[in-house]
């Protein structure tokens, strides 16, 4: 959940650092810090808040080396504050460490350290790894070598960087269960815990796998196992630039992937989607035709809006290719001894491809015997490179917080996953091209909709100052009403729930006055009607009614307050479509309420802890 990069080289390390810092801090923005090596000394500086609070400090300060690590927190142990801020440091001030991930027996070992002498400052898990390396190095050991033996002794997650001032130009990391990837350039290596800090630096990148460490040196650098074996790691050519991870214009990141999800969209389609014989090709699922027939019960593993996407999908694949699927929280499944029979295949739905509970249960799953394939958006994840098979859905670096492109193309993806199953079943050639010829016509549609989203904006004006939002929908468009009242709640801090239409007469109605917006999915499909009713249901209570409906529709208008209307499409390829103005109520309403878009409080962006 939060941002690390190191850097050794022959340049200022300090520019790059902090450089690295603003393209991690979707990662985490609670409190930020540098260890700079500099005269054979460790100079740390550490602020609560935004990074532009550590520059403000380090403008007041002489900052001066060529290698040195750096850190954005998202709290878990202890307040955010400048004492609990990363990097930590032992008791003498010679080493300095940085960690993602939460260690489970810290209080234990806090304890026994503690009787040795050693004297906590903060409130934090990650001090103990500190005073541990520390520890060792009293016995002689090297940096590299009491690295080893501390984390032999840890129980729990990390991705950790860590300098000593009595090793200049020494950098070691190392992973278990949080990323950290390793770039290479002319004399320059950098450690960060995503590409996107580094990538303006550097193409060639080493992803580390977990219980893998990685040295860097003046010199060069090498990598090992947390056991001190030494291994043999790949170089990858990143295939994005950092075009990508610029604003672009926009006024906030949230907005530009809003607006970017008719070319994401079409690129999770890219060379998968056969128009004239109704055919999608998935050629990383690592799976035979023959395979695909097998499968006897699809699982979906997911969080947040993976799993809202995931509900699409199992509706989608029941109906086109008459498989059972049942979508599970990631977070549940793995603390509940399920049950994975032959012929299960789970399928894992991750944007980042590091989600923690997602990642475990995939492991789990795995470990009972299911084949295991992820839907993932970030190549060379750890759920990309242990899945048994997958899809990338190539919908570029996603920098705000409130996934939107991501979400559109995963459900794109499933399209293509369903299409794929369903003409190995019972779909005709007529159906499976019908579906293609939509779905092909998606991204021109979501176009049309961005073309008059100042639709939308009025709206949130209207809205901006009501406390409580309730989404309805039935159908495919029920998750869409989870994944709109989640957006608007993540964004805008207003409380907002998602529920089955039907479901409301059940407990939601007794909210519903005047002072309630309703926002009802009533597009044109086989729910309509049961939808109307209950839009009557609100109207009768004086509900004040926003209505996502189908363009031509002049019979929601008659009952909504206010209508956003969505072109048509197949009811399975709806909520691609019907989702978009959702996000963008969501955005104006936030930024209208003057809400940080795209670092809104409490959360980060990729969620690494469980």
């Amino acid at each position: 959940m939060c941002g690390i990069i190191g850097y050794v080289g022959h340049r200022p390390c300090l520019p790059i650092l902090i450089e690295g810092l603003r393209r991690l801090e979707y990662r985490g923005y609670d409190s930020a810090g540098v260890a700079v090596q500099m005269d054979g000394e460790l100079k740390v500086v550490k602020a609560a808040g935004k990074i532009r609070e550590l520059e403000s400090r380090l403008a007041r300060e002489t900052v001066v080396g060529t290698s040195g690590i750096a850190h954005t927190r998202w709290a878990t142990h202890g307040a955010p504050n400048d004492v609990n801020a990363h990097p930590h440091q032992d008791s003498h001030g010679k080493l300095a460490l940085v960690h993602n991930g939460i260690i489970e027996n810290y209080a234990v070992l806090k304890a026994a350290l503690q009787a040795e002498g050693h004297v906590f400052r903060t409130e934090t898990d990650t001090e103990v790894l500190t005073h541990l390396v520390e520890k060792y190095r009293t016995r002689g050991l090297g940096l590299e070598q009491a690295v080893v033996q501390a984390l032999a002794d840890v129980e729990g997650t990390y991705g950790i960087a860590v300098m000593c001032a009595d090793e200049p130009g020494v950098i070691v990391g190392a992973r278990m269960g949080s990323p950290l990837v390793l770039g290479v350039a002319d004399g320059e290596y950098f450690v960060a815990s995503d590409v996107a800090a580094i990538v303006n630096h550097t193409r060639q990148v080493v992803y580390l796998d977990d219980g893998e460490m990685v040295v860097l040196t003046p010199d060069g650098y090498h990598t090992a196992t947390v056991t001190a074996e030494r291994i043999d790691k790949t170089v990858h050519e990143v295939d994005w630039d950092l075009a990508q991870i610029e604003k672009g214009g926009f006024e906030h990141f949230m907005l530009k992937e809003i607006f970017e999800q008719p070319t994401a969209v079409r690129n999770s389609m890219r060379g998968r989607l056969d128009v004239e014989q109704g055919l999608a090709r998935l050629n990383g699922l690592n799976m035979t035709n023959e395979e695909l027939r097998e499968i006897r019960r699809l699982i979906i593993l997911a969080c947040g809006t993976s799993w809202h996407a995931g509900l699409i999908g199992e509706y989608m694949v029941e109906e086109h290719a008459r498989i059972p699927v049942e979508v599970e929280y990631a977070s549940e499944f793995r603390y509940r001894n399920p049950i994975v029979r032959e012929g299960t295949c789970v399928l894992v739905i991750s944007q980042s491809g590091e989600t923690a509970d997602t990642l475990a249960a995939m492991r789990e799953a795995r470990h009972k015997g299911a084949r295991t394939l992820g839907i993932v958006n970030v190549v060379g994840s750890t759920i990309a490179r242990e899945s048994d098979g997958g899809v990338y859905i190539h919908a570029g670096p996603e920098i705000g917080v409130a996934s939107t492109k991501a979400f559109t193309s995963q459900v794109t993806v499933l399209s293509l996953l369903t299409l794929a199953l369903g003409r190995q079943r019972a779909m005709s050639a007529e159906t499976g091209i019908q579906i293609a010829r939509e779905l092909d016509a998606i991204p021109g549609k979501i176009q049309r909709l961005l073309d008059r989203s100042d639709a939308v904006r009025r709206i949130a004006e209207q809205y901006k100052e009501h406390d409580n939002f309730l989404y309805l929908g039935r159908g495919y468009q029920f998750p869409v009403a989870l994944e709109g009242a989640l957006k608007l709640k993540e964004i805008s801090y207003i409380h907002a729930e998602g529920y089955p239409a039907a479901e409301m007469k059940h407990g939601p109605i007794a909210l519903i006055d005047e002072r309630m917006p309703v926002v009802f999915m009533c597009t044109r499909d086989s729910a309509y009607e049961k939808v109307m009713s209950n839009m009557m249901e609100v109207r009768a209570r004086k509900g004040v009614i926003v209505a996502v409906a189908t363009e031509g529709d002049t019979e929601v208008a008659g009952l909504a307050d206010h209508v956003l209307y969505v072109p048509q499409t197949l009811p399975m390829l709806q909520p691609i479509l019907s989702v978009v103005p959702l996000q963008l109520l969501a955005y104006h309403v936030a930024v209208l309420r003057g809400c940080d878009v795209d670092q809104p409080r409490n959360l980060a962006k990729s969620v690494t802890v469980e």
